[in-house]
């Protein structure tokens, strides 16, 4: 009983800890893309999309690549190169709607291409993505190769289909008036290459934009002496508290008290999230308050694709300072933190340049059912508004492109999905 207890609770923290307004960017409007021939086809039923219900592959190992990188140079690379506009409008024509799954195969090498350039593809105007198998026939004609997120088990997200492979977006009432800063799907152990993220019902009385940021930008934008600064000292990320204030009554036990629930919560429950959390107590200066702390790990990544640095940091929506400032309903176990490398504190200051950059670089998407953000995950953050009303919106994750060969749907390297819906069956 004590172990499923533990469980639940951190399970709830890290689900809270990864549900994540912010002004619209002074960018360039996306650029709208039309293929040059669109052809007239006859409307064939696709063939039968294989059910993925416990088939999908485990979330592939984060590619870290970051020795040697001259913070400068590359700011001053990215200045004088300048960066393509991120997202990239992919609006169908009526011509390209009507082909249906079959215009996205046909051109499944061209968005690819298009993807490694603008990082984010925005595809509109299609009426096949306006249910779970219609996305899932989208993203099987492009080519993607679906797997699980890389925190499944955390209780972040309850299939939306699980045949098709498709999970809830963060549309819980509980956290609808919950700003989600800006983040990858990662963590120092695990990383989703791509995410096609899917509107299929905007909220129904107002707000939950979704929000991206091009990694590229946010690293070309900060200044070099914070930059040099962070990747030196790096960075270690709590992601869940444990207030064990009750323990204090125990007097002469309290402390073999404390190391016992250390212990169990390390050994037992935080392997269930495969993330190599680190349980630990007062980093935050709180001796009494148990938190579950990634390994250390460099803000800045170089893409696996292009070796360019990117900003490649969960920060803005993970650091606590920023939490406390903006629209959070996050109970104290999912409150989560950002500390130096060696657990010291960050100054507020630096906290600040992080959001006023990351902001700058915010595009806002107001979804319309049926549209797409297909995003390079290593490169772009996301994000999302509060709103309020009903809400759905949905995600699927991919390790990379089929033709690549890089996963095995059903290879039984998977973890299970029994804690995942546990979890979300008490979290509404």
């Amino acid at each position: 009983a004590m172990r499923t207890l533990s469980a639940l609770v951190l399970g709830a923290g890290l689900c809270a800890a990864f549900e994540g307004g912010a002004p619209r960017a002074s960018r360039a409007a996306a650029s709208r893309v039309v293929r040059p021939s669109a052809r007239m086809v006859t409307l064939v039923a696709p063939a039968a999309l294989a059910n993925l219900d416990g088939e999908l592959p485990d979330c592939p190992r984060t590619t870290w690549s970051t020795d040697g990188i001259d913070i400068e140079k590359e700011q001053a690379a990215y200045k004088e190169a300048g960066l393509p506009t991120c997202p990239l409008d992919v609006s169908g024509t009526p011509e390209q709607n009507v082909q249906g799954a079959a215009y996205f195969a046909e051109n499944a090498a061209y968005f690819r291409t298009l993807l490694a350039e603008h990082g984010t593809l925005w595809f509109k105007g299609f009426d096949l993505m306006k249910d779970e198998a219609g996305f899932h026939a989208f993203y099987d004609a492009v080519g993607l190769s679906p797997c699980l997120d890389p925190i499944h088990t955390s209780g972040l997200r309850a299939f939306a289909s699980a045949r098709d492979g498709v999970y809830q977006e963060v549309n819980k009432q509980s956290l609808a008036g919950h700003y989600i800063g800006l983040h990858n799907e990662a963590t120092t152990k695990k990383t989703a290459a791509y995410g096609a993220f899917v509107c299929f019902k905007p909220a129904s009385v107002k707000g939950g934009e979704f929000l991206i940021a091009d990694g590229a930008a946010i690293f070309r934008d900060m200044r070099p002496d914070v930059l040099k600064r962070f990747y030196a000292e790096q960075v270690r990320i709590s992601v869940s508290n444990l207030d064990m204030d009750l323990l204090g009554a125990l007097g002469p036990f309290k402390k073999g008290a404390m190391d016992a629930v250390k212990d169990l919560v390390q050994a037992v429950v935080a392997p269930k999230f495969d993330m190599d959390l680190e349980m630990m107590y007062g980093a935050d200066g709180k001796p009494m308050r148990l938190q579950a702390i990634e390994e250390i790990q460099c803000p800045i990544n170089r893409h696996p694709e292009s070796g360019k640095p990117v900003w490649f940091c969960n920060i803005h929506n993970h650091a606590r300072y920023l939490r406390d400032r903006r629209p959070c309903t996050v109970p104290e176990v999912g409150m989560t933190d950002v500390f130096k490398g060696d657990l010291s504190a960050i100054p507020d200051a630096d906290f600040d340049h992080i959001d006023e950059v990351s902001r700058k670089n915010i595009v806002r998407c107001e979804m319309k059912p049926g549209e797409v953000l297909l995003v390079d995950n290593y490169r772009v953050l996301h994000g999302r508004d509060t709103f309020e009303g009903d809400r759905y919106h949905a995600v699927s994750w991919f390790d990379g492109w089929k033709s690549d060969n890089r996963s095995v749907l059903g290879d039984g390297g998977k973890p299970g999905n029994a804690l995942n819906k546990l979890i979300n069956s008490l979290i509404k």
